[in-house]
């Protein structure tokens, strides 16, 4: 409201000094005040008012201003006196340009910051999908595995509900992260994004949701990587091993390696599951997530992912740069 109050008021106040400019004739200092005033509107209207009023206020205002001058150089030749009117327009852009450069500036601003939240909406819709849709596949195999066993062993049922217990508070614990994020951005509720050395954790939890004999090497000597390359190996990880549990059921023996070295580091997974092509183990889900949005992330911290089939079941190897051993 008080913003459209300003265009209007730029807008009318130029439209009357262009009636009243014959009046520059004999009221010389007139012209000067009323010149002043208009730029100092037409600033205040090109900074905070709608601009679908500034065209017009900037042509109401120069035009003002350079009619007044029009009529106070009566006397002049002509030619002198049309370019005396159009370098009196000079105040109208000035004040275009003392009004347009914050607004400009505070609009490239809220441009980048609404790109920074959608990454960081992009950022979290990733997480969600690697973190917790591990979690809950799961709980859908231990359900399943649980159904199964149930009638002649009712026992192993119960391990089983225990382990859907820990997958299922696992994934409240992703999900409360992300919602503290969304929440407190930069407050204590933000916990770091797991990293290489929380891959001994995701390997025991997915080791003990199935039959599988899962074994995870790291390399004898520490492995350093920057924290953004951490995260994203954990991802490929996360991944790898979903894909194992949804579309390699079969899977008897699943090899995590983390290896270092200086060039780079190295995260290999490996299953004795059956042969499958890529798109048979690409997670399912629309926005194409799965192997090739995980290879766009690898790739974005200068790392390559391969995946396809091995000597027996399927590999998937990241490589990342400027990990030190």
């Amino acid at each position: 409201m008080l913003r459209a109050l300003l265009g209007r008021i730029t807008m009318a106040a130029g439209g009357l000094s262009l009636c009243a400019s014959p009046l520059a004739g004999t009221a010389p200092s007139l012209h000067f005040a009323v010149s002043g005033a208009l730029a100092a509107l037409l600033a205040v209207a090109v900074r905070w008012g709608p601009r679908r009023h500034i065209a017009a206020a900037a042509l109401l205002a120069g035009g003002a201003m350079a009619s007044w001058l029009w009529f106070l150089a009566a006397d002049l030749p002509i030619v002198e006196r049309l370019a005396a009117a159009l370098v009196w327009t000079a105040p109208a852009g000035m004040a275009l340009v003392a009004g347009g450069y914050p607004r400009l500036t505070a609009h490239q601003r809220a441009v980048e910051v609404e790109q920074a939240r959608q990454e960081l909406r992009l950022r979290w819709a990733r997480d969600l999908h690697d973190f917790v849709a591990h979690d809950v596949s799961g709980i859908v195999a231990q359900a399943q595995a649980a159904r199964f066993v149930a009638p002649g062993r009712p026992e192993a049922a119960g391990a089983a509900l225990e382990r859907i217990e820990a997958a299922g508070l696992a994934a409240l614990a992703t999900m409360d992260r992300m919602v503290g994020m969304l929440h407190e951005p930069d407050g204590p509720a933000v916990r770091p994004v797991p990293t290489l050395v929380d891959l001994p954790g995701l390997v025991d939890r997915f080791r003990a949701g199935g039959d599988a004999d899962v074994r995870f090497t790291e390399d004898p000597r520490p492995v350093r990587a920057p924290r953004d390359t951490g995260a994203v190996a954990y991802r490929v990880v996360t991944e790898a091993l979903t894909n194992v549990r949804r579309h390699a059921a079969s899977a008897r023996r699943v090899d995590v390696s983390v290896t270092g070295g200086p060039t780079g580091v190295e995260v290999r997974i490996r299953d004795d599951g059956p042969g499958a092509t890529p798109p048979q183990r690409r997670s399912p889900g629309a926005g194409g997530r799965g192997l090739a949005a995980l290879r766009e992330q690898v790739s974005a911290v200068g790392g390559t992912l391969t995946a396809g089939p091995a000597d027996r079941g399927w590999e998937v190897v990241a490589v990342f740069p400027g990990g030190g051993s």
